[in-house]
C-alpha cells in the first residue's frame, strides 16, 4: 500500500504537530518538502500555499494539523486516540491544543528571528534545503531572503518588537519553569501517553524552541524535563522513563496541581489576546451583514486574517493579527467544556479561565474544502 505523504518543512511549527501524531501512531508515512514536484498541484487543489498537507494513499488531500489528526482518528489507524475519553481531560487537552498552536507564537517568532548571530546560518541552510535544495550563491540568498522576510513581518504581526522582547523572554521562561515542574512528574500532559494538548504544544516547542540553536540551548541547559518531553514526542515509543507505570492517563479524570499552574499561566498569557480578537471579529462581522455563510467574507478565499486587534499584554499595549482559525480551535475547547459540567467549571475558576466559555463569535468558524469559512449568523 502506498504510504501517506506529509508535506511540510522540518522547521515548520504546524508541521511538527502532524508529524508527531503520525510518529506516535506509527503511521506509515513519508515526508515531502515544498520543492517536491507534486507540490504545485497540491497548492492548486487546496487554493493556497500552506503547510502541513497530508496526501492519503487514496489521493485525498487533508490540510491542517487538526484535520490531519482527525482524519487518522476516523480511519481507525490510531494506536492511542489523541482525544481522552473522560470529559475534564478532554477539555483540558483541547485547551492546550489551542494554546500550543496559537498562544505561543510570540516566543516562537522572537527566539527564531531575533538572534541572528546564533540562528541565521542554521535557518538559511534549513529553509533553502526545503524550498530549493542545492541552490547556491545569489539564488540561495534570494530564496532565503524572500522566506525570512515574510516571517519577520509575521513576527511583528504577532506582537514581537524591541519593546516587548524582554517581556516575551521573561514570560516564556516562566512558562518553561511551570511546564518543567509538571514534566518532572508526568511524561505527558495527562499521564502515560500524549493527547491532543501534547500535539498542540509540540508545534512551537519542537521546531522553533527546541531545534533552532539559540532557544534550544535555553531549554536543554535549564529545563531538561521539557526537552525530554520534546524527545518523547518525536519518538514512536512511549519513553516513560520510570515516571509512569504504563500508558494510562491520570486516574479519575484528575488534573494535578502542576498542570493547573500551567493553566493559570495560559489565562494570564493568552486570555487578553483571545478576548480582544473575539471582540474585533464580532465588530468585523457586524460590519459585514451580507457575508455569505460558507465563505470567509473576503475577496480571496485563502486569506487567513481579517485585521488586527489591540490589547494590554503584561504592561504593553500591543496589536496582533486576528485569524478566524483560532476561533475554530476555541470552539472545540468550549464544546468540551460544556460537556464536562460542574467539575470543569470549578477547574476553570481555579485557573482564572472562567471567561473562556463566554467568548463567542457571532458566526461559528467552520472548515470546508481545506479553508476556514464563517457559518450562519448565530443571532438570527
Amino acid at each position: 500500500m502506498t504510504p501517506y505523504r506529509l508535506f511540510g518543512m522540518p522547521g515548520s511549527l504546524y508541521t511538527a504537530k502532524a508529524r508527531s501524531y503520525l510518529i506516535k501512531q506509527r503511521i506509515d508515512f513519508e515526508e515531502a518538502i515544498p520543492a517536491d514536484p507534486d507540490w504545485p498541484d497540491i497548492t492548486k487543489a487546496i487554493g493556497r500555499w500552506i503547510i502541513p498537507v497530508l496526501v492519503a494513499p487514496t489521493g485525498e488531500i487533508i490540510q491542517d494539523g487538526t484535520a490531519i489528526i482527525d482524519h487518522i482518528e476516523r480511519t481507525g489507524l490510531a494506536r492511542a486516540s489523541a482525544y481522552p475519553e473522560t470529559p475534564v481531560h478532554r477539555a483540558v487537552s483541547l485547551l492546550f491544543e489551542l494554546f500550543g498552536g496559537e498562544g505561543l507564537l510570540r516566543p516562537a517568532m522572537h527566539y527564531r528571528w531575533d538572534f541572528d548571530e546564533t540562528n541565521l546560518d542554521f535557518l538559511r541552510t534549513d529553509f533553502v534545503a526545503a524550498l530549493m535544495p542545492g541552490a547556491t550563491g545569489d539564488v540561495r540568498e534570494a530564496v532565503f531572503g524572500a522566506a525570512s522576510g515574510r516571517m519577520r513581518k509575521a513576527k511583528a504581526a504577532f506582537g514581537v518588537s524591541p519593546e516587548t522582547a524582554p517581556t516575551i523572554q521573561a514570560s516564556y521562561e516562566t512558562f518553561l519553569a511551570l511546564l518543567n515542574a509538571h514534566f518532572a512528574k508526568h511524561p505527558y500532559l495527562l499521564g502515560g501517553r500524549p493527547t491532543i494538548g501534547d500535539y498542540g504544544l509540540i508545534a512551537p516547542l519542537y521546531p522553533h524552541l527546541a531545534r533552532d540553536p539559540f532557544p534550544a540551548m535555553i531549554m536543554k541547559t535549564r529545563f531538561f524535563h521539557v526537552w525530554r518531553w520534546v524527545e518523547r514526542m518525536n519518538a514512536a515509543q512511549a519513553l516513560l522513563d520510570g515516571l509512569w507505570p504504563d500508558q494510562s492517563l491520570i486516574a479519575a479524570d484528575g488534573i494535578p496541581e502542576t498542570l493547573v499552574a500551567v493553566m493559570r499561566y495560559v489565562a494570564d498569557e493568552y486570555m487578553p489576546e483571545l478576548s480582544a480578537h473575539v471582540a474585533f471579529a464580532n465588530d468585523w462581522l457586524d460590519a459585514h451583514p451580507d457575508l455569505i455563510a460558507g465563505t470567509n467574507g473576503l475577496p480571496d478565499p485563502g486569506t487567513r486574517a481579517i485585521g488586527t486587534a489591540e490589547f494590554e499584554w503584561r504592561g504593553h499595549a500591543i496589536r496582533t493579527v486576528v485569524m478566524p482559525y483560532r476561533f475554530f480551535l476555541m470552539q472545540r475547547v468550549q464544546a468540551a467544556i460544556a460537556d464536562a459540567g460542574d467539575a470543569m467549571v470549578a477547574l476553570l475558576a481555579d485557573a482564572g479561565l472562567s471567561a473562556l466559555p463566554t467568548l463567542v463569535t457571532h458566526r461559528q468558524v467552520e472548515r470546508a474544502g481545506n479553508l476556514e469559512v464563517w457559518g450562519a449568523n448565530r443571532r438570527g
